[in-house]
């Protein structure tokens, strides 16, 4: 009996110490990457050859990424989720996106016998009751949670049940905190932007997915919504399975595809040229239907999918696009939505003025500390809202010196535009990933322009777009 209560109190000791165990351990290793950088720009500052420098930046890149993957592997949990948003070929070194890609759903997984339990406890009933299969050895592991492909009895199909790691919530909301302290530190000294407020955002839309009975409720209305609306390149959205939904359990339709990150392997293995026409206009045709899905979504209803990272994007037969995962959404308000419509316009039209006014409007506080101050707002807007990547750049700096991020400060940015930032960002990294380089605001003019049509902010437009819309409708 002592032995065992000897245990407990190990236990509940260890589990009180492991959130500080963990901030230590991210203090170190954040800490240890962070300084490395800041004095490699003292050493490389010494060298004068161009070529040289690039090359040192390179290696150093390559070092630092070794550290980063290192970190976000080891800890898991939420800074999974920082390696897919950092790990994109448009914003971060070659050398860490290399590293991170490959992080995507590759959490730890939980052990069948825990999974059971978890089943059991939130279904109410045990698992050879309920399923006529259920395959243990998960089909991917997130930071959140992992699938399973199962059968309910009775039924035909497969379904696919997405069961919640224990104890996740408590390890990524300490994650979250330890990154908004990081983020005051960086913001102050380095890179004149409002991470916190980002970070304050991030941590609201995690703590929402936690809650598995509001990612049915996104799934089923963003389903419902895109079905409706007459969208001429469909994006498949999986059905609900009703009966199997609780917080920690989820189940879903299955949906037979490969993921996008494996494209390329697949065009290769039916022995088509990844570079030729065939495979150039089925990526358009894929990015063409994600694209259209999220300028409806955002610009007409408001309420969208704000996770469209690689993991969570499958390719289905005839390069139909299936979108999984609506643990992340957000819903606009009504003046931030059409705020948004009408920073779009201004990006398209390439007009600078309404751009400046745009971000305003939007609640964009920003500081020039340049001298061209509109030009550089106007890049400061493509950067953060649109998917297009300026003349013969390949890649965006936003840590650079000539970045618009150094010469424009934004000093306050609203908490409820992070997850349309993330979205864009997700996109253009998918784009660039794709090898295709197109603008989402040139993509989304029709769409931005019936919305502030029908809002009354769009006056005398005849509206002639009927091969992209049906009727103006918000989701209920």
């Amino acid at each position: 009996m002592a032995s065992i209560d000897l245990k407990e109190f190990q236990e509940k000791i260890s589990t009180q110490f492991r959130p500080w165990q963990r901030s230590f351990q991210f203090w170190v290793r954040a800490a240890d990457i962070y300084a490395g950088y800041k004095v490699f720009q003292i050493k490389v500052s010494f060298e004068k050859d161009v070529e040289k420098a690039e090359a040192m930046w390179e290696r150093h890149h390559e070092y630092a990424a070794d550290k980063i993957y290192n970190m976000c592997s080891d800890m898991g949990g939420f800074f999974l989720k920082v390696a897919q948003v950092v790990g994109k070929p448009d914003l971060a070194p070659a050398a860490w996106v290399r590293k991170l890609v490959t992080l995507c759903d590759q959490a730890p997984g939980t052990p069948s016998n825990v999974v059971r339990l978890v089943l059991e406890k939130e279904l109410g009933r045990s698992v050879d009751e309920m399923f006529e299969r259920f395959d243990w050895d998960p089909i991917g592991s997130a930071s959140i949670a992992q699938v399973h492909r199962a059968r309910i009895k009775g039924d035909k199909k497969d379904i696919v049940v997405k069961v919640q790691h224990p104890g996740v919530q408590d390890l990524m909301m300490t994650d979250l905190r330890n990154l908004q302290a990081f983020a005051l530190c960086v913001q102050k000294t380095d890179l004149q932007f409002d991470f916190f407020s980002v970070c304050k955002e991030m941590e609201k839309q995690i703590g929402y997915e936690f809650d598995f009975t509001r990612e049915a409720d996104a799934m089923d209305r963003i389903r419902t919504f895109l079905s409706g609306n007459n969208i001429k390149t469909v994006v498949k959205v999986p059905r609900v399975i009703k009966d199997v939904v609780t917080r920690k359990v989820l189940a879903m339709e299955y949906i037979d595809g490969i993921p996008i990150l494996n494209l390329k392997d697949e065009i290769i293995k039916r022995g088509i040229d990844p570079d030729g026409k065939i495979a150039t206009a089925a990526k358009q045709n894929i990015l063409k239907s994600l694209s259209l899905a999220y300028g409806h979504m955002i610009l007409e209803s408001g309420f969208f999918h704000a996770d469209p990272h690689p993991g969570n994007i499958l390719i289905c037969k005839g390069s139909e696009v299936a979108l999984l995962d609506y643990g992340q959404v957000k819903e606009l308000p009504n003046p931030l939505r059409l705020g948004y419509a009408n920073l779009v316009l201004a990006i398209a039209d390439n007009d600078h003025t309404r751009a400046s006014e745009g971000l305003r409007e939007l609640g964009i506080d920003t500081l020039s500390l340049c001298e061209d101050e509109r030009a550089e707002l106007f890049k400061l807007a493509q950067v953060m809202f649109d998917t297009k990547l300026p003349p013969g750049v390949s890649m965006l700096q936003p840590f650079a010196e000539d970045s618009s991020l150094k010469k424009i400060a934004v000093q306050a940015f609203p908490e409820e535009l992070f997850s349309v930032l993330r979205t864009v960002h997700l996109l253009r990294g998918l784009s660039i990933g794709l090898g295709l380089n197109y603008s989402c605001a040139e993509e989304w003019r029709p769409i931005a322009e019936e919305a502030l049509y029908f809002s009354g902010r769009l006056k005398g437009l005849l509206v002639t777009y009927k091969s992209l819309f049906h009727s103006p409708h918000q989701l209920k």
